[in-house]
Order: C-alpha cells, then sequence, then structure tokens
C-alpha cells in the first residue's frame, strides 16, 4: 500500500467559485456567483483570433509574450497613468492574471517572510504565499465602507515583512483605493525594502465619476510594485486566460523566472488578436459608464427586496447585506437561495481566513439585462 505524502494545503478545499457554480447548475439557477459575463466578447476580436489561427500562428509565443502586445501595453500604460513602462524590461503576458500573482509572489517570498493580506481578499493570495514557505498576515478592512485601516497595517509591519498585497478596485467589496491611500502607503513603507504586490484587474470598473488610482501612478511605489492586469476582465474573455505584470526591471527577470516553469507562455493567436484591438481605445474607454450602467440596474432591482444594498464603487461586483432577512450564516444562506430561490451568490466569509462571517453576499452583475432582471425577481420573493 502506498504512503502517500501530506497535503502541502490540508486546509484548502474546491474553490467556493467551482462549488456554488456547481450548485448553480444542478438546480438551474440563475449564476451570479462566479465572476464571468454571460455574454460575448466583441465580434472583431474574435475574428482577429480566428485569423491569427488560420495565419499560422499556432506555436509558442515568447516566454515574455508576444512583442507587438508589449509594446501596446506599454503605450496603453502611458495614456492611462502617464508612466510608459520598458515593454522589454518591465512587462510579462501571462496565462491570466492569477498566474500574475502566483509568479510574482513566488519571485520574492521566502521561508519566514510574511506578506500583509488586507481582507476579506480573492483566494489566491495566501496559499501561494504558504507555499513558498511564507505566512499570510491578515488585517481586515474596515466596515462598513471597506476602507483600509492604516494604522493597523502599521501595526502588523515588522522586520519580516517581504510584501503587502493591494486590490483596487476590490474583489469582492467594490472598494476603490484613492490617491491619498497610495500615498498613506508610500509613506509607510518608507526607508523599508517591503514589496507591493498592487492587484488592478478591473481597473477599468470605477463608476459615479472616480478614477482609479494605480500604483504605477506613484513614482515611490511604482519602484516596489507588481501591477497585475487582466484581459479577460476588460474584454469579456475570462475563458482566454491571458494577463499581464508590470514591474521594475530586477522584479520582472525574478518573475520572469517563476513564470516560464509555470506556463512558459500564453496563447500566440489571442496575442497578436489582443495587440490589434487594443488600438480600440474607446472599448475600455467606455468600460466604466458600461457597468455602471448594470450596476446601476441591478442596484434598483436589489431596492425591490429585504437586501440591504450600497452601490458598489469599482468592479463587476455587489455586495448585499441579509441580516433584515436571516441569521443564517452566509454559506448556509447562499446554498439555501440557490436551491430555494434559485439564484447563486458567492458568501463573503469565503475571502476571509477565519470565516469571518458579516452577513453579506457577493453577487456578479456582468450579465445581461434579463439576466439581472430576472434574478430581481427572484431574490424579492426571498
Amino acid at each position: 500500500m502506498i504512503n502517500y505524502p501530506s497535503s502541502k494545503l490540508p486546509d484548502v478545499g474546491t474553490s467556493i467559485f467551482t462549488v456554488m457554480s456547481a450548485l448553480a447548475s444542478e438546480h438551474q439557477a440563475i449564476n451570479l456567483s462566479q465572476g464571468f459575463p454571460d455574454f460575448n466578447c466583441p465580434e472583431p476580436l474574435m475574428d482577429l483570433v480566428t485569423r491569427y489561427m488560420h495565419e499560422g500562428f499556432n506555436q509558442y509565443a515568447p516566454m515574455a509574450g508576444m512583442p507587438q502586445l508589449r509594446q501596446k501595453i506599454s503605450l496603453k500604460t502611458e495614456k492611462m497613468y502617464g508612466y510608459q513602462p520598458d515593454p522589454d524590461t518591465e512587462i510579462t503576458v501571462t496565462s491570466g492574471a492569477t498566474e500574475a500573482l502566483n509568479a510574482a509572489i513566488m519571485a520574492v517570498v521566502k521561508a519566514g517572510d510574511e506578506v500583509v493580506v488586507l481582507e476579506p481578499c480573492y483566494d489566491s493570495y495566501a496559499p501561494v504565499i504558504r507555499l513558498c514557505g511564507g505566512s499570510p498576515i491578515y488585517v481586515p478592512l474596515a466596515l462598513p465602507d471597506f476602507s483600509v485601516d492604516w494604522d493597523q497595517v502599521k501595526k502588523r509591519l515588522s522586520s519580516r515583512t517581504r510584501m503587502i498585497i493591494i486590490n483596487t478596485p476590490h474583489n469582492p467589496t467594490g472598494a476603490v483605493m484613492t490617491k491619498q491611500d497610495m500615498d498613506t502607503l508610500a509613506n509607510l513603507l518608507e526607508g523599508s525594502d517591503i514589496l507591493v504586490l498592487s492587484d488592478e484587474v478591473y481597473e477599468h470598473m470605477v463608476f459615479d465619476g472616480q478614477q482609479h488610482y494605480s500604483a504605477l501612478q506613484h513614482p515611490q511605489l511604482r519602484a516596489r510594485s507588481f501591477v497585475i492586469s487582466s484581459f479577460g476582465k476588460t474584454y469579456h474573455t475570462t475563458g482566454w486566460k491571458v494577463g499581464y505584470a508590470i514591474a521594475p526591471p530586477q522584479l520582472t527577470t525574478e518573475l520572469r523566472k517563476m513564470h516560464q516553469f509555470i506556463t512558459f507562455s500564453t496563447a500566440t493567436p489571442f496575442q497578436l488578436a489582443l495587440a490589434d484591438f487594443m488600438d480600440e481605445e474607446r472599448h475600455y474607454l467606455e468600460l466604466p459608464g458600461f457597468y455602471q450602467a448594470k450596476r446601476d440596474y441591478f442596484v434598483e432591482q436589489l431596492q425591490q427586496t429585504r437586501f440591504e444594498v450600497i452601490p458598489s464603487a469599482g468592479t463587476y461586483f455587489q455586495l448585499a447585506k441579509y441580516s433584515g432577512i436571516t441569521d443564517a450564516r452566509d454559506l448556509d444562506f447562499a446554498r439555501r437561495l440557490t436551491i430555494e430561490s434559485g439564484v447563486a451568490a458567492i458568501p463573503v466569509s469565503a475571502f476571509y481566513h477565519d470565516k469571518t462571517d458579516n452577513k453579506y453576499l457577493r453577487f456578479c452583475f456582468a450579465k445581461s439585462e434579463d439576466t439581472l432582471r430576472a434574478a430581481g425577481e427572484k431574490l424579492a420573493k426571498v
């Protein structure tokens, strides 16, 4: 009999996104749980992929990414954030933003290091930190607006702190960090060697006239940051798994050492198609308005229910508090909502290491108006 090794992540099971999507499928529920659109990406973008496939661009891309795409990323970054990264030494195309996050953490976190993680948070951060031998140091975001309590962050920094991970616009809460937040973070880290991992995959989904403020816009932060972006979020192509990381040359060198042994390279025809389609600036410039209209419509639907809602400031997620409906744990209520009411959502406790339950569910509103209306009608009966 084989004596199999013990698990390296014994407390990690199947992700909540997979669990809730499977439950939604089993019960034919409207799936507002996992964060993907139910509408297609732009037709011209698909045509470009097909064209490049037929033209024979179906072999390995360069490890760092197709030069055409890295050049377009550089130009776009300069237009959006006033900084033009070197496409050869500062930009790496990855197989999704999650791979970029993984490679960045693996590149610099060593055994005994600490990484400050703001909770609730995307569920890939902590497992990778732990696999590197590091320790996640959790700092809860402040209720009710899920803002960063910088005094608490300062208290958790130590001589062992290697990195702090920030996420703006924030998944799952939709909170958006301000320039003042970035200034405070820069002042907090001044004189230290602490690095920043800035997860900015929802950069083009900021509402109500607010602006996304990137770590790339802050010279002091830019010098110590990995900044992660996602074509999947921007172009409604989550299944293509194409993202990228921007970092100073020395950090990029280390990230690429990890990237080359995780995926090596990302699908060539997707990269070439995205490089061409990035010339259509209107798509990403109009994205805030596109998704704000969906947020507003979904919030209007929720206002006919017993859920409490503060409109999301960014991302394509909306939190809804249900404490006025039941005192059940959020995971139990999410399951019940899926099975009995036909709408799937994500319990926000899944984004906390200790399953903190503040009675919130996360709904994805990257859906058609028909889907959101149908979900609203079901939720109004809860």
